[in-house]
């Protein structure tokens, strides 16, 4: 049987650039699929003549009987991943501005904004369902290769991937989050001005973060939460789980704390990939 991954998402939110991604990695994509055809398109993929072991379909319009079609694939004994592709509600207005493309819910609504917004609403239920959630507000297209290649060169495996991401709150939460951790309560670099230049990365900024004892405490509590709590959410059939740190700026204490975060994970066998959303701003 071939792996699947669906790609669905927000309508400007990347679900294009998602496909040409991985049709470089080798999957056979096919796009703006209407869910009428899903498991035909399955079914001729199934057979031994097709040579085709990697397949992404992209979905059309009807998401919500996409989500039926993935009911019936993995009913069927398929391993499907949902891939939802989101932004932010601004980013999305920028984008159809640059391009002076129409929404697809223009002819239901009155404009742009209120398109997007009755969009996320039929979206959420999908959005919920999705085994993989990406938000693209701050990704260019070789950030969103890297994510993707990431995430899907492990795809078959029933190992649990661990995404450790760091961002800051005054830039506000990410979209792909499952769980987030604020930090703000630790020291923060930014006020010692020979600290303010660097990142979480040096060394300098990271010990200033990690040698305090609130710092070893609160690490070695959260750590043994999600010691606790990986083992369900992989029982619960979950590929994917993103978890974010925050600090204030997302530049000096969430990304120390994240690396030693996703340090421990790996030491204990967890695949774990780290990012740091607004580690350059």
């Amino acid at each position: 049987m071939a792996e699947i991954v669906l790609i669905t998402g927000m309508s400007g939110a990347g679900r294009s650039a998602a496909a040409d991604v991985l049709e470089d990695l080798g999957w056979y994509v096919v796009d703006n699929l209407p869910s009428s055809l899903v498991e035909k398109i399955v079914e001729l993929a199934s057979l031994p003549a097709s040579g085709i072991d990697r397949l992404a379909l992209v979905a059309g319009r009807n998401h919500g009987a996409i989500l039926d079609n993935v009911a019936a694939l993995r009913a069927g004994g398929h391993q499907v991943t949902v891939l939802f592709l989101d932004a932010s509600d601004t980013e999305l207005v920028r984008r159809y501005d640059a391009t002076r493309r129409k929404h697809p819910l223009s002819a239901d609504t009155d404009g742009l904004v209120e398109s997007i917004a009755l969009e996320r609403s039929l979206m959420q239920g999908t959005r919920d369902a999705a085994d993989l959630v990406v938000d693209t507000t701050e990704l260019n297209v070789h950030q969103l290769k890297h994510r993707l290649v990431a995430a899907f060169d492990r795809v078959g495996s029933s190992t649990l991937q661990v995404s450790v991401e760091s961002f800051g709150f005054k830039h506000g939460l990410p979209l792909d989050a499952d769980i987030v951790m604020d930090v703000r309560f630790l020291p923060n670099p930014h006020w010692q001005d020979e600290l303010r230049p660097l990142t979480g990365h040096d060394p300098a900024v990271r010990d200033y973060v990690l040698e305090r004892a609130d710092t070893a405490t609160f690490l070695d509590r959260f750590d043994a939460l999600l010691q606790g709590i990986l083992p369900s959410y992989q029982a619960e059939g979950r590929s994917y789980l993103t978890v974010a740190i925050g600090c204030t700026g997302g530049r000096h204490r969430s990304v120390a704390i994240a690396e030693e975060l996703a340090t421990r994970l790996r030491s204990r066998g967890t695949a774990v990939r780290t990012t740091h959303r607004d580690v350059s701003r």
